[in-house]
């Protein structure tokens, strides 16, 4: 066990709290702990978006040791190279010095931009770019602090060199390490100037990321990998109908069979317990569980869509209202209106859920692949019955994550395991059960209307949105009846088109089915209504979908740098012969993006050979990892808008495993090439803008290519011959 970890669990077992023991304490001999206190984020948040309090992400010890306390999950997005980039930046390290561990579950972890110690949503580098910038910034004034005092040398001399401060004449250099003892009694320095981002020797540049080695060797711990002493495995009965109860259990012939040790009934089913996991799951396969099947045995596909279609003639909730659209619409003569479906997609993590958990008397140690490690505390100790103090979270790399483990049902079941056999217990979920039982991305029906006046000017548009909200459900209490989920009107709140009249509103329906964040949550909804809408509205303009769209764009420079880059890489509109090019623009988590595919009609299917992707996301801390970001989003979302669809019936999810809900195979793949545009802004998120214009641009280019209009999704629904 680290000694961080000792520390942490120390802690948990004492009455002071961690930031407490940062602030003040000495790690080792000479070593030092600096808490990073934020003048602007001292409040602790009221709402959401508040800034936070004081954090702690450095320790750096007398042996030279400098230790990064990551707050936010590694599922593959690169946070584990691009937030460390952030602190040795200012620091004056290189970002290979910077040994990283995740941080345990605190307020002091809070993300801004969430309200929680929460990894999603595109903000991690959003959330950390001042506040870990200035983490570094303010060590690295604590150590010349030091250091001059120790030469009787004026601070603003000294220099930082590869760990350690040199002196201006070059002569002396103390390390970091021998430096750490005096610095931790200095006082803390309020405010900071940071580098001017012309002097950035590290933001900027691209390099290997720090967890390629440990994923290449093996030694990379994921939630599917821990091993503990004594540890015992754990495989989970759940109800076959969604939202289903266990009624009776007779476990006899399951408790006779090799290796098993008990059979748990748990809150969310029944657990059955042996040596080895593939004991307990042979086991949990003969149990003979009669389950009650609740409210939605009956629940269908076609009880899904007609409650959509229902709802949809509801009037909103305003999103965004600029102008009278709906007088625009009635007083114009060409009026075009279309609807788009959209299905139920599930995370489909390559990782399927898991949780170890090792419940003591005194205390509770669970090691999970989590988004939310406050949350994941908090439901370990509901089910422990110990108070969340006592309960420490070991965040171990996640194998996907794509908002699925923004939930913690996977946690409480292993607790209740390990509490009544007294060992630790792995509970791992197979393929079908995770599939089976996923927080699906919601099913939506958007309704577009535009109208034109009679000199064929574009003049109103409505994108009426009809879908439930997953805020709702994840955090109840926090979207109030008769008001927005923002969550749910993403890509449409934020119509960047230069139109008179808009009007975008929003109706809550629920499927009946509990819904969960994926992957670009509502941008992936509401870009592909939108983005197909204006392919539509250029054809009845009879304009280039390009041209139409750059004249509507006049006041959106950042939008049609991009656009115009795609429309340039990607040789829009001179494809080879029997190929066709589609476009689709968005602005979603502060990057700017445009996408220009390009495909192929076979055999009634869709091929897509290449998509071009122009991003302006601000200053990028790493290319390298902004380009694999857009290249993982890109297979993600055509992934999902060629194949991707959970099937509802008899409340039953009908898709089991990867041979029903189809993945990208290799050679699927198209080119994908990536721009980015160089930009002076704060960063925007990376992690999920891409996914969303997929599917739209594919749909644009297939009407250029068959006349024809998918209005719904996947592809692989339709004839496109």
């Amino acid at each position: 066990m680290s000694l961080e970890r000792e520390i942490d669990i120390g802690l948990a077992q004492s009455a002071i709290s961690r930031r407490t023991f940062l602030r003040t304490a000495a790690i080792g001999a000479g070593g030092l702990v600096i808490a990073i206190h934020l003048p602007a984020c001292s409040r602790k948040p009221a709402a959401p978006v508040e800034p936070f309090g004081p954090n702690a992400f450095l320790r750096i010890g007398a042996d030279d040791t400098i230790t990064f306390y990551c707050d936010k999950s590694e599922m593959g997005q690169g946070v584990y190279t691009a937030l460390p980039t952030l602190i040795a930046e200012e620091l004056g390290v290189a970002v290979d010095k910077l040994r990283v561990e995740f941080a345990p579950p605190g307020e002091a972890y809070t993300n801004a931009l969430l309200g929680g110690q929460v990894t999603g949503g595109s903000t991690s580098v959003r959330d950390s770019w001042v506040k870990l910038r200035t983490a570094g910034a303010q060590a690295r004034t604590m150590l010349f602090a030091a250091a001059a005092k120790e030469w009787g040398a004026d601070a603003a001399n000294l220099r930082v060199e590869d760990g350690a401060v040199i002196s201006a004449d070059g002569e002396k250099k103390l390390t970091f390490g021998a430096l750490a003892g005096e610095a931790a009694k200095l006082p803390l320095p309020k405010e900071v100037p940071l580098k001017d981002p012309g002097s950035f020797t590290l933001i900027g540049k691209s390099r290997t990321r720090l967890d390629t080695p440990s994923k290449t060797d093996g030694s990379a711990q994921f939630g599917i990998d821990v091993k503990l002493p004594g540890m015992l495995y754990g495989a989970l009965a759940q109800p076959p109908v969604l939202g289903g109860k266990v009624k009776t259990v007779d476990d006899a012939k399951a408790r006779g069979m090799p290796g098993v040790r008990d059979v748990v009934q748990t809150a969310s089913g029944v657990v059955v317990v042996a040596d080895s996991w593939w004991q307990a799951r042979q086991a949990r396969d003969a149990l003979a569980i009669e389950w009650d099947a609740g409210e939605r045995a009956s629940l269908n596909d076609g009880h899904i869509v007609r409650g959509l279609r229902q709802a949809s003639a509801k009037a909103g909730i305003e999103a965004k209202k600029e102008g009278d659209a709906e007088a625009a619409i009635k007083s114009s003569r060409r009026v075009v209106t279309e609807a788009y479906e959209l299905p139920l997609l599930a995370h489909a993590t390559l990782e399927p859920q898991n949780c170890t958990a090792d419940v003591k008397a005194d205390g509770c140690d669970v090691y999970v692949p989590t988004q939310v490690q406050v949350f994941a505390q908090q439901a370990a100790a509901k089910a422990s019955g110990l108070p969340a103090e006592q309960v420490r979270i070991h965040t171990t790399f996640l194998g996907g994550g794509f908002g699925r483990r923004l939930d913690s049902d996977f946690i409480p079941a292993a607790v209740e395991a390990s509490k009544k056999v007294g060992k630790p217990v792995k509970v791992l979920w197979t393929r079908e059960d995770d599939m089976t039982h996923d927080y699906y991305r919601p099913a939506a029906y958007n309704v577009c209307t535009g109208a034109f006046d009679r000199q064929g000017k574009l003049v109103a548009w409505q994108h009426h949105l009809t879908a439930p909200s997953i805020t709702k459900r994840w955090i109840p209490g926090l979207i109030k009846d008769g008001t927005v989920d923002p969550f749910s009107v993403e890509a449409a709140a934020n119509y960047p088109y230069d139109v008179p009249n808009v009007l975008v509103d929003w109706v809550e329906h629920d499927l009946g089915v509990e819904v969960g964040y994926w992957r670009s949550v509502s941008h992936a909804l509401n870009c592909f209504s939108a983005e197909s809408f204006m392919d539509e509205l250029a054809a009845a303009a009879k304009k280039d979908p390009v041209e139409f769209r750059m004249a509507l764009l006049e006041k959106q420079p950042r939008y049609r740098a991009v656009l115009e880059r795609a429309v340039k890489e990607s040789g829009y509109g001179s494809a080879q012969k029997g190929r066709f090019h589609g476009v689709a623009v968005m602005e979603g988590y502060g990057t700017y993006m445009a996408q220009v595919a390009e495909i192929s009609l076979e055999g009634g299917n869709v091929r897509v050979h290449r998509i071009v992707c122009a991003v302006d996301c601000g200053r990028v801390i790493n290319p390298s990892i902004a380009t694999a970001q857009v290249e993982s989003s890109v297979i993600f979302g055509l992934t999902a808008a060629l194949w991707g669809e959970i099937s509802i019936y008899g409340g039953r999810a009908q898709q089991t495993n990867f041979d029903v809900y189809r993945l990208m195979r290799m050679n699927e793949a198209p080119r994908i090439d990536t721009y980015i545009v160089e930009s002076s802004e704060e960063p925007g998120g990376m992690g999920e803008p891409a996914v969303a214009l997929v599917a739209p641009a594919v749909a644009n280019a297939i009407h250029r290519a068959n006349g024809k209009r998918v209005r719904s999704l996947p592809f692989s629904r339709h004839q496109l011959a």
